[in-house]
């Protein structure tokens, strides 16, 4: 028995030297890891060594969460994932992004840990209801940018309430899910304006907008270069009841705004419908 009680070492026992990404300074290590992703971190980096394991409990590591359900993960709980990294945050989130999942409660758990958050985007989210999502951002007074891309229906007053509710917001983006533009085009072309008259009042200090498959028609465009008259990049692809062909509003848009898309643009399969439904 050796000193101390300890059993003496082998002479034929192996040390192995530690391996030197442990010796990493920590926000190296935090830059490497945060490339894996939210749901590789918590399920897997954390748990190789202690090292990993502290670097992911530091908040500032959750400063920045971007999580997509690929499919690939479908024994993962996702949700519960995302839960685990807000909280993680310590209310330092500034920046989150969700694709492909999210439930019913989700937007409030994250509203009462993250009220510094400055961008949020929810793509294709299709279990987050529109009243519950409006509710949680009108919770947000430093958000930034919010990008709603693929959502089920937003209405006018929601945009309205959001923006009174963000006056610091900078980038909006809106775009519904395809079946969604479908059902707006037969149902509510005469409120098609609404909607963008709804941005102009209520998100003056907008820099970039984005309204993809928006169903306004050129009132509701001149209402937007009226009411927001920083405008540095305009998004209207798919957005098919326009008319800038004739008339100086095509003009006014290329001389007040230096990047703009234009339904030309467009990319979707929608475009195909709608030119053959309605054109």
């Amino acid at each position: 028995m050796g000193l101390g009680g300890k059993e003496p070492k082998s002479k034929n026992e192996i040390e192995f030297p530690s391996p030197q990404w442990i010796e990493l300074p920590g926000d190296v290590t935090a830059n490497i890891l945060h490339r894996l992703g939210a749901v590789e971190i918590l399920q897997s980096a954390q748990k190789v060594c202690t090292t990993w394991w502290r670097v992911c409990q530091d908040p500032a590591m959750w400063q920045v969460i971007h999580i997509t359900h690929d499919g690939d993960d479908r024994y993962v709980q996702i949700p519960a994932v995302c839960r685990r990294a807000v909280d993680l945050s310590q209310g330092q989130l500034l920046d989150l992004t969700i694709k492909n999942f999210g439930n019913v409660e989700l937007p409030n758990y994250i509203v009462d840990r993250s009220s510094h958050l400055k961008r949020l985007t929810l793509q294709d989210c299709d279990d987050i209801r529109p009243k519950g999502l409006v509710e949680a951002v009108k919770k947000f007074p430093h958000l930034e940018e919010l990008h709603l891309i693929s959502l089920p229906l937003v209405r006018p007053a929601d945009i309205i309430n959001i923006g009174i509710s963000c006056p610091m917001l900078k980038s909006f983006s809106y775009s519904p899910k395809q079946q969604v533009v479908c059902y707006l085009l037969r149902i509510f072309i005469e409120d098609g304006n609404k909607f963008a008259e709804a941005v102009a009042k209520s998100m003056p200090n907008l820099c970039h907008l984005s309204l993809v498959a928006n169903w306004m028609d050129n009132e509701g465009l001149e209402a937007i270069l009226d009411g927001c008259p920083h405008l540095e990049s305009l998004d209207l692809s798919e957005c098919f009841f326009l008319d800038l062909k004739q008339g100086a509003l095509g003009q006014r848009c290329s001389e007040q705004i230096k990047h703009v898309k234009y339904p030309c643009h467009s990319m979707g399969d929608i475009s195909k419908l709608v030119a053959d439904d309605y054109f």
